[in-house]
């Protein structure tokens, strides 16, 4: 298997939990790979524990789970508790970056070619699951940051269900009829305005055809994400990164990257989305298309424009 090898099957370790011992095949950094899963300092469905472990919180097609992960001499121990967990485990390798090949990227520019050499612990996660990702991104549509993980982490509180296993105040998020029953205030307390609201429920109605895009090519995947009303190509290409580990799906619409990839690239300010994919074009022709990639570690190289203007101010959806 590229990516790494397995050397213990999930065996069961206590009742209620099951365990894997997974060996990458190459460098690793666990943060810089489950990075984007984290919806914020405070997510409730992610946690990083004092000793080091990673703890998620998902719904899989099997039921609600919980993953705990730990780098024990160059290993990756896994544990995992709840009706899903099994499935967690199946999936350890891809959530880890081993169905990513990073030796298919070329660096074409010197910031890129000296971020990549100096994290070459960097995989792309594949978590297989849609929705868990397509939810908190449109709650991140044209929203602060703080306003977004806000949002995620009272409605997770408020409608999901405690996690499985033994952290306290680890929680999984609805499941596709629980997003799709919130009522309409309960939505505004958590300071989610109607449109958003209405694409996370028609999203959820639907839920089952959008899974299908986690197994699909990236044209295809986007072409099935873009179907439902209010997922535009921003949301799509940011959903996709994390649940297909697509690294070509490069984000477009963005009010800040692509100013971002222009100054770091050629000290340019003000460059957008047209900008930004021409300067990124020498990527889009390394297979499968390196794009999303490249821009990750552009990004990592915290290369940023001189702040022109004051930041974007939270928004209070009653006065709207």
């Amino acid at each position: 298997m590229r990516g790494g090898r397995t050397l213990v099957p999930a065996t069961r370790r206590e009742p209620g939990s099951a365990t894997r011992r997974w060996v990458p095949d190459g460098p690793f950094d666990l943060g810089l790979i489950l990075g984007p899963l984290r919806r914020g300092p405070a997510d409730p469905a992610f946690r990083v524990t004092p000793d080091g472990s990673v703890w998620r919180a998902s719904r899989t097609p099997a039921g609600p789970g919980t993953l705990r992960l730990a780098v024990r001499g160059g290993a990756i121990e896994a544990e995992a508790w709840g009706p899903g967990a099994e499935w967690l485990l199946d999936g350890l390798p891809s959530l880890l970056g081993g169905d990513d090949d990073p030796s298919a990227f070329t660096p074409r520019h010197r910031l890129v070619h000296e971020t990549h050499r100096r994290t070459p612990g960097l995989r792309l996660t594949r978590t297989g699951l849609v929705l868990e990702s397509l939810v908190p991104t449109v709650l991140e549509q044209k929203v602060t940051s703080d306003e977004a993980y806000r949002a995620w982490r009272l409605l997770l509180r408020r409608h999901g269900e405690p996690a499985p296993g033994p952290l306290d105040r680890l929680h999984v998020m609805p499941d596709a009829r629980g997003w799709a029953m919130i009522p309409s205030w309960e939505w505004h307390r958590a300071g989610v305005d109607d449109k958003r609201a209405a694409t996370i429920v028609r999203a959820a109605r639907v839920a089952p055809r959008l899974e299908e895009a986690a197994g699909m090519e990236l044209p295809a995947a986007l072409a099935r994400l873009r179907l439902v009303p209010g997922i535009g190509p921003w949301t799509a290409a940011e959903t996709l990164q994390r649940s297909n580990g697509a690294p070509d799906a490069i984000t477009v619409g963005d009010l800040h990257v692509p100013k971002i990839v222009g100054y770091a690239l050629t000290g340019e300010c003000g460059a957008d989305d047209d900008r930004m994919l021409e300067l990124l074009a020498p990527y889009a022709d390394q297979p499968p298309g390196q794009r999303h990639r490249a821009c990750r570690l552009i990004l990592l190289a915290g290369h940023t424009p001189p702040r022109r203007a004051p930041r974007f101010a939270p928004r209070n959806i009653s006065e709207l």
